[in-house]
């Protein structure tokens, strides 16, 4: 499982994204830092230090206040780096002056699993990543809790939107769409921190909503989606899931009110239900063979494998209760903020207060998880045939 995430990570990524040296230095070397901290030559013996009157200086065991044992480099009475051993696994790096790991460090835990990056005060703080049997988490930390990844806006990445009715229709007035216009200007209030250059980034894909439920239609879907074709951007539909209907009619329903030309973005299932509302649709069984049902129905018609529309309490609260379709279907995650959701996942909707020249309203801005070459595959394998 490691090797597997280790590889979708350097997929993902290159040297642009904070830490890639890190963690490929770790894919290609494994764990190789232990040895760079654990003192070489002769040691002083265990408890030396606690002499009067004696500074420390050189090398050296000792124990700290918790009783772990410190291996390390002293240097004018300060313990520069060394290792430190406790009955759940084993700290290399720099520490502070009360013995806490502090600043470049790795852990080695009995359980097998690896930290390495920033730490302040023994906890993890600042960027690092943590590999372990199930997963590899790369991003910030803070008080030893992950945050996500924090990205790196440029021109390098591949930027989109969604839009719907609501991009024409703003109080009472109708406003047209400039296609030949389009260009993404602001990210959103809350992604403008990591933005490196100034944002002008060209719209690379395009989703219209089509339906929702059983009964209502994006007046708009058409003419936008001929429009976006026209202009040759890359674009598809979505479907806004309603938990107390029959799947197979919701499917029935965004098939006969939709386009699936080939080569057209995968369709996507919009899933954004309340926990009333899935109690009241019989809770999250039958919520997920509804859903089962909807994806069938459109993978066949469309030859391709619809995404996942969900927001990041859902996956944490519900999609483990459905690991076929976590496995099985690719994920596209609103997540507002700066940090990168921790999941595998095809598209990510950072905000939805973007701005884009063309459009008159605030707009969903989307990016690709990934670079040109993963965008020219995805492109290749997962459109409609």
């Amino acid at each position: 499982m490691v090797k597997g995430e280790l590889d979708y990570y350097m997929k993902r990524h290159n040297v642009v994204d904070e830490g890639f040296d890190m963690v490929a230095r770790y894919a290609e070397e494994g764990d190789s830092t232990l040895s760079s901290y654990m003192p070489c030559g002769r040691i002083s013996p265990l408890g030396f230090y606690k002499y009067k009157g004696v500074k420390r200086q050189g090398k050296g065991i000792i124990r700290d206040s918790l009783g772990r044992i410190i291996i390390g480099l002293w240097h004018a009475d300060t313990l520069a780096s060394g290792i430190r051993i406790d009955s759940t696994g084993i700290y290399a790096g720099q520490f502070n002056r009360l013995l806490q790991a502090e600043g470049h460090g790795t852990y080695r835990a009995t359980d097998g699993s690896f930290y390495e990056g920033h730490w302040h005060g023994d906890m993890r703080e600042g960027f690092g990543f943590h590999v372990s049997s199930s997963n590899l988490r790369a991003g910030i930390w803070k008080r030893d809790r992950y945050l996500g990844e924090r990205m790196h806006y440029t021109g390098d990445r591949i930027y989109g939107i969604d839009i719907s009715r609501y991009q024409h229709e703003q109080r009472r007035r109708v406003f047209p769409i400039t296609w030949k216009l389009l260009r993404i200007t602001n990210l959103g209030k809350k992604t403008e921190r990591p933005v490196i250059d100034k944002v002008d980034y060209p719209v690379s894909f395009v989703y219209i909503k089509a339906t929702e439920g059983i009964s209502i239609r994006n007046r708009y879907f058409l003419s936008d989606y001929n429009d976006a074709r026209r202009h040759k951007i890359p674009v598809g539909a979505y479907h806004f899931f309603r938990t107390q209907m029959k799947g197979r009619l919701q499917a029935n329903y965004f098939l006969s009110q939709t386009r699936l030309n080939r080569g057209d973005l995968p369709p996507v299932l919009d899933i954004e239900p309340t926990d009333k509302q899935i109690a009241k649709a019989g809770g999250p069984e039958a919520m997920f063979r509804e859903i089962r049902e909807w994806l069938s129905i459109v993978e066949k018609r469309a030859g391709t494998r619809p995404i996942l529309y969900v927001n990041q309490r859902f996956v944490w609260k519900y999609l483990d209760g459905a690991p076929d379709l976590k496995q099985n279907y690719l994920i596209w995650i609103a997540r507002y903020g700066v940090y990168k959701p921790d999941v595998h996942l095809a598209l990510w909707q950072l905000s939805a207060d973007g701005r884009v020249t063309g459009i008159h309203s605030e707009v969903d801005i989307n990016v690709f998880n990934g670079y040109a070459g993963q965008w020219e595959e995805f492109l290749r394998e997962e459109t409609i045939k």
